[in-house]
């Protein structure tokens, strides 16, 4: 007893010296009641307890050996429950499914005792369904251990960062029988190959790289590395082994996909036909109907332009394979992930974190058609680019600026923001990471929201210079290091939704439930033009209007258009909250 003692003592130590590194005092780490549930249960005072004389003693009579049957039957009991399904009973802790693992370094991590213990006594009950998918759990991109809220807070400050529970949701990508029988075939394609080509920023590019894995599962084709077109906008050449992992895309989805670095000689690009002209929401029998004739025939089929074109209401499978692409295969780079994790650690390691995705660069205000609110000078720049490039706006010609930003069609601006995090509760001494381009309009852009929450900077200003020298130019690589630290951030809000907003929202929930508020523009936007409201009623309207839109599990089945990644439940995640004891 004395030995385990010391044994708990240690880690005690240890943990209570790393909780001292934090500079915010008034959070800390949850502390784990694993160590402690070994101190006080029967089965460690059985393996610590003194060997007793057994002479005078019956072995069949030995008390520590009928507890050791005993135990022996519950070991295999609980067991076998686990194999059913626990699910994590800390607020704060993440789904068994997820364990964190080689995606973060292990500094990353204080120590397990930020997560439920149930989970680290339950690390079987993963819904795996063979050997080759068998480390999935650890693909997965974790966020840092939620901090535990303690000190004096107010009670909207609480209410601020506290997490969602979850409902009981966790990870789950069960293949059904018929897909896995498939696979064997489809793995082991070496004649057909689909060759896709993605435009856009990083997040746009995440998305076509998802359906072009669906779509070659589809038309059961071999699938090339997807090739990266040139950002005209930011003029990035990066190609997809700048960005991601290419062999951990690879080896992922091998049980899925079969995926060559590039064709092979008997097959040759040049000459071949670009198909670009792919209408929206097309099913998998409009796909094989329009292109399984022309690959039998050619061996080959080049995509182009497939931003959102692939339906969104595919079957289960093809959604859990959309979800394996999105949460576990498209991983970064191995520098990319050391630099962003140690940026989301210079956070993290002040206490819980705001991130904020603002989209005010100049080409969002070009293609929504709205007005930065800088003043006459800088809109009259915006207005006149966009008269000389009207192809840059995007939809909803007829209307005019205030009844596109009334619509919820304009980004946030840093007065708003800042408006809106404050009558949610969010403390003004709070870290803010801002992730997204350099605004237009620079300083003064930001100066509304520096005002009321100083503690604001970028991933410029939280890097050494060197440290981001590699990516200077290299837009995507700037986007991936922004998703990292926005991740494990307490509190994730966009200004606009968008791609990074939808990818944000759908990995936050399949990682443990992290606070996500989306803003109800359309409903909040009337209460900032009354300038009679006082700020406790604004407040208390701004709270119950976002009541429901913090990080709760929000079924996909309610909007059947609803992108899976966004909304990974039900289709990628199973509601494991069941009374057990």
């Amino acid at each position: 007893m004395e030995k385990e003692k010391s044994l708990v003592a240690e880690h005690k130590s240890v943990f209570m010296a790393r909780s001292k590194n934090t500079k915010n005092s008034l959070f800390t780490v949850n502390p784990s009641h694993f160590l402690h549930s070994l101190s006080v249960s029967p089965l460690s005072s059985f393996i610590f307890s003194p060997k007793k004389n057994p002479r005078n003693q019956k072995l069949c009579s030995s008390p520590n050996l009928s507890l050791f049957f005993l135990f022996l039957l519950m070991f295999f009991a609980f067991f076998g429950i686990s194999k059913i399904g626990f699910v994590p009973i800390s607020q704060n802790s993440i789904p068994c499914s997820l364990i964190p693992s080689s995606s973060f370094p292990s500094s990353s991590f204080p120590s397990f005792s930020s997560y439920s213990p149930m989970l680290l006594s339950s690390l079987s009950t993963m819904i795996w369904d063979d050997e080759d998918v068998s480390r999935l759990p650890n693909s997965v991109m974790l966020p840092l251990p939620a901090h535990g809220l303690v000190g004096n807070l107010t009670e909207e400050e609480r209410e601020f960062w506290r997490q969602p529970d979850g409902e009981g949701y966790r990870s789950c990508l069960h293949f059904d029988i018929n897909y896995r029988r498939a696979s064997a075939k489809i793995t082991k394609e070496k004649r057909r190959f689909l060759v896709v080509v993605v435009s856009g920023g990083l997040n746009q590019q995440r998305n076509q790289i998802i359906d072009a894995v669906v779509i070659a599962r589809i038309l059961e084709a071999a699938l090339v590395i997807p090739v990266l077109k040139v950002n005209l906008i930011w003029g990035d050449e990066s190609e997809f082994s700048d960005i991601f992992d290419t062999e951990h895309f690879r080896r992922t989805l091998k049980a899925d996909v079969h995926i060559v670095s590039s064709l092979p000689s008997t097959h040759l690009i040049s000459g071949q036909s670009i198909e670009n002209r792919i209408p929206r929401d097309v099913s998998p029998i409009w796909i094989r109907t329009r292109f399984l004739k022309q690959l039998d025939k050619e061996g080959l089929l080049v995509l182009k332009g497939l931003d959102s074109k692939l339906s969104k209401n595919l079957s289960h499978d093809l959604q859990k394979l959309r979800c394996k692409v999105a949460f576990h295969a498209l991983r970064f780079t191995a520098p990319i992930r050391e630099l962003g994790n140690r940026l989301a650690r210079r956070m993290w390691i002040e206490g819980p974190y705001i991130a904020i995705h603002l989209r005010l660069e100049k080409d969002v205000w070009l293609r929504t058609g709205c007005l930065t609110g800088l003043g006459q000078e800088i809109d009259d720049i915006i207005t006149k680019e966009r008269e000389t490039q009207p192809e840059f706006l995007t939809g909803r010609l007829n209307m005019s600026y205030d009844r596109r930003r009334l619509a919820g069609l304009c980004p946030l601006n840093a007065l708003e923001i800042a408006r809106l995090l404050k009558a949610l509760g969010a403390p003004r001494n709070a870290p803010v990471y801002l992730a997204g381009g350099e605004p237009f309009g620079g300083t003064k852009a930001l100066q509304p929201l520096t005002v009321e929450f100083p503690n604001l900077v970028t991933k410029e200003a939280l890097a050494k210079d060197w440290e981001l020298a590699p990516y200077a130019n290299r837009s995507s690589a700037m986007a991936a290091i922004d998703y990292i630290v926005s991740l494990s951030s307490e509190v994730f809000m966009p200004s606009h939704g968008g791609n990074m907003g939808n990818a944000m929202q759908g990995h936050r929930a399949y990682a443990g439930h992290r606070k996500y508020i989306k803003p109800n523009k359309r409903a909040m936007l009337p209460f900032f033009e009354e300038a009679s409201i006082s700020d406790a009623d604004f407040s208390s309207i701004m709270r119950q209007l976002h009541k429901k839109l913090q990080g709760q599990p929000e079924p996909r089945i309610h909007k059947r258009d609803r992108s899976v990644v966004a909304y990974p439940v039900p289709e990628c995640m199973c509601n494991r909250r069941t009374s057990i004891f």
